[in-house]
């Protein structure tokens, strides 16, 4: 009894030593600042050295004399005791108790709890691997300032920002960066749903633009380094398919052989789909690879290819008439055209390649047939037949995907047959419809292209089967040349100096996205494209491309010569020097890194405007050199020459050659028609002298087309009204953007 009583005596004098708010306001500053010096502490409490110095040494030799506060002997800094540390513990909760019950919380996981600081403190620790003794100081200081607001309803994100506020007061900003919350405000919501309204956008693309935000926010937060998402967001240089950055590749190279003899095969422990058999029959084999393309579609972003289209499936087509098989392949290209959600390419063979004419032939059932050597009729066939299906809708609306990638061999000319399907192919080629692939050349015989100027080649494990089929391409990372010059000042050892180190920027961010997919792969994520065959997955993510491309380059010469490219030789050389440089430097980093990265050329327009853009801002428009597209400034992507320029054709297919051979990633070059009307046998001789004369591995005839919905007839040229019937509200114009045609604004 006698030391109960004791202890009630001890009691009663703590509590009157901290009765002083003063008393209790120094308790609570050493409390959360830690040690602290007797000026500081007058400092803090706001306190006047010359007015208030006795009364403040009288409380402070009361905390004292109770224990609560104790001097450092070493430092000379005033630190609170045990018992300090218990009373503003207990004395907190005592303020804060009857009002934190009524404080509700609406949480993440969509539920109504009553607030807790202790599951602020569990937050930091768990995502921000805040250390456990500053995550409940931070946490009591976020409780103190939500009590104080006096609302009885707080939301997660809220009390996310008042932590956040905490962090950034007290400098921790590592901390503050990992409990970033990801998402978007509900005007920006309201804006997007908008603005697909207005592309007449289904709603499935409106849930992909959402989430596409959300990962663009997390890579460029968390899964990239600092320096590299600050050079993306500046417009040093641009990070393609951002949204998509930490999920699926870009593009992806199919290889029909494999689904041919095996068929579709799902696990049947996680996957609701049922096995698909090998197809039997030419319509079952068509059926299998729209399937294909739409599974693989959700784990591809942009581009999926299918070479050899023609050849693959001529076994099918044996004993089959022109008809039927025509009949067949126009329902394919409508129904892939329908249910693919990504760009494809097919490539079709116009004469049957002398190291696929040797290779086993699957057909139906998956049997081997012989060798494809033993199809060339039929193979013949398939691609006249696509030909054909495409040539009938060119009248009415065109079917701009699938893409058709017509390739040219040196065996092609002087085959009476094969000069047929050319013919045909430049026929539509009138309609700025296929693509044609120029594989004579040295390295060109095993190449693989998509529509899009990826280029796949036997030059990374030295065999084509490896390198052109079952891979793919990781990403792109786009640089902006012009920066580097503005940024140099025009100084040219600066230029280069600006240029490795945005090259270096960009292949980093790329090898961190190869490594991010590999575990993506192993975790299960891609489950279509990594099943498992025979030996290795469909999927040989390992042979995979990762692209370093550029956009402004005509810019950054004319910044740095005065002259664009085409204007003289001096410019050319700069050009050409530069190209040259940072396909050395990607070698080189290749070689090191053993991944597959290469310099490419390829289609960037969302790149070109938004880096244009931004250095119209931080530079002002008499500094910057642009295209101008509508309104918006824009650098030249995809060609080296810009679209605008009026020179000979020879002149332009001869300088845009000169750096197809500098970027093996990717290349492609468009040929404008205008508006003059122009017949096959002129451009199919104009073919044969860029495979004769020139080494450009990819291009197509551009024209552009006006689609009336009244009407359904095509016609060339950009036209604000119908030709035929005059209609305004029913005319689409259609052109290449820059590589691919797309539906023009208005």
């Amino acid at each position: 009894m006698r030391v109960l009583a004791r202890r009630r005596r001890v009691g009663a004098r703590v509590l009157k030593a901290v009765a002083s708010s003063l008393r209790l306001g120094v308790l609570r500053l050493l409390y959360e600042r830690g040690p602290l010096s007797y000026t500081e502490i007058m400092t803090f409490l706001k306190l006047s050295p010359s007015r208030d110095a006795g009364r403040f040494a009288y409380h402070l030799k009361t905390l004292l004399g109770m224990d609560l506060v104790e001097p450092d002997v070493t430092s000379k800094k005033y630190m609170l005791t045990d018992m300090g540390k218990a009373i503003v513990e207990f004395a907190d909760e005592l303020d804060e108790s009857a009002y934190r019950k009524r404080m509700l919380v609406r949480t993440s996981r969509l539920a109504i709890e009553n607030f807790d600081r202790n599951k602020i403190a569990e937050s930091l620790v768990r995502e921000a691997e805040v250390p456990v003794d500053l995550a409940q100081k931070i946490a009591r200081e976020a409780e103190k300032r939500l009590v104080k607001l006096g609302t009885k309803y707080l939301t997660a994100p809220l009390i996310r920002e008042f932590v956040n506020a905490i962090l950034i007061e007290r400098g921790l900003e590592e901390y503050r960066h990992k409990l970033t919350r990801l998402g978007l405000p509900v005007y920006d919501v309201t804006q997007l749903i908008r603005e697909m309204s207005n592309r007449s956008a289904d709603v499935e693309k409106v849930h992909a633009a959402a989430g596409n935000r959300v990962i663009e926010e997390y890579t460029l937060l968390n899964a990239l380094p600092r320096d590299v998402a600050d050079a993306h967001i500046s417009g040093a240089l641009n990070l393609n398919n951002l949204g998509n950055w930490v999920l699926r590749a870009t593009g992806f190279m199919h290889d029909l052989r494999f689904f041919f003899q095996r068929g579709l095969i799902f696990d049947d422990k996680c996957s609701p789909q049922v096995t698909v058999r090998p197809p039997k029959t030419f319509k079952s084999a068509l059926s299998i690879v729209v399937d294909v393309l739409r599974l693989a579609g959700a784990e591809v972003s942009s581009e999926q290819g299918i070479d050899f289209f023609n050849v693959l499936l001529a076994p099918f087509a044996r004993g089959l008439s022109k008809q039927e098989v025509k009949e067949e392949l126009s329902q394919f290209l409508a129904s892939a055209n329908l249910t693919a959600a990504t760009g494809i390419s097919l490539g079709l063979e116009t004469v049957l390649p002398s190291f696929l004419a040797e290779s086993r032939a699957y057909g139906p059932g998956g049997e081997a047939s012989g060798i494809y050597g033993d199809f060339a009729d039929e193979s013949h066939v398939v691609a006249e037949s696509v030909l054909g299906c495409l040539r009938e809708r060119s009248g009415s609306k065109p079917i701009f995907n699938p893409s058709l990638i017509v390739k040219v061999r040196p065996e092609t000319h002087g085959d009476g047959d094969v000069e047929g399907l050319l013919y045909e192919a430049h026929g539509l080629a009138v309609e700025g419809l296929p693509y044609f692939a120029s594989l004579g050349e040295e390295g060109q015989a095993y190449a693989s292209y998509s529509a899009t100027g990826l280029r796949f080649a036997d030059d990374w494990r030295e065999d084509w089967e490896l390198d052109s089929i079952r891979t793919g391409c990781i990403d792109s990372v786009t640089l902006n040349l012009p920066r580097a010059v503005y940024d140099a000042e025009k100084d040219r050892t600066r230029f280069f100096r600006n240029l490795y180190d945005l090259a270096e920027k960009g292949l980093r961010a790329l090898e961190i996205k190869y490594h991010t997919l590999r575990r993506r792969a192993a975790e299960g994520l891609l489950p279509f494209l990594v099943q498992k065959g025979e030996q290795d997955p469909y999927f040989r993510l390992e042979n995979s491309s990762c692209l370093l491309g550029f956009v402004g380059l005509d810019e950054a010469v004319q910044s740095m010569t005065g002259k664009a490219v085409h204007e003289g030789e001096e410019a050319l050389s700069f050009a050409e020097e530069v190209a040259s440089s940072l396909s050395k430097f990607v070698k080189a980093h290749a070689k090191k890194r053993r991944i597959r990265f290469a310099l490419a050329l390829t289609p960037d327009l969302h790149g070109a405007r938004r880096l244009a853009e931004l250095d119209t801002e931080r530079y002002g428009l008499s500094e910057v050199r642009a295209q101008r597209v509508g309104e918006m400034p824009c650098y030249t992507n995809m060609t080296v020459v810009p679209w605008r320029a009026e020179m000979p054709l020879e002149d332009y297919l001869r300088l845009e050659a000169r750096f197809h051979a500098l970027t093996p990633g990717g290349h492609m070059m468009t040929i404008p028609l205008g508006e003059t009307e122009t017949g096959a046998e002129q451009l199919l001789s104009t073919t044969k002298k860029i495979v004769k004369d020139h080494r450009i591995g990819l291009y197509a005839y551009d024209r552009s087309l006006t689609y009336c919905g009244n009407c359904r007839k095509t016609f060339h040229g950009e036209h604000m009204k119908c030709p035929a019937c005059g209609s305004v509200n029913a005319v689409t114009r259609f052109s290449r953007q820059p590589a691919r045609y797309q539906a023009k604004q208005a």
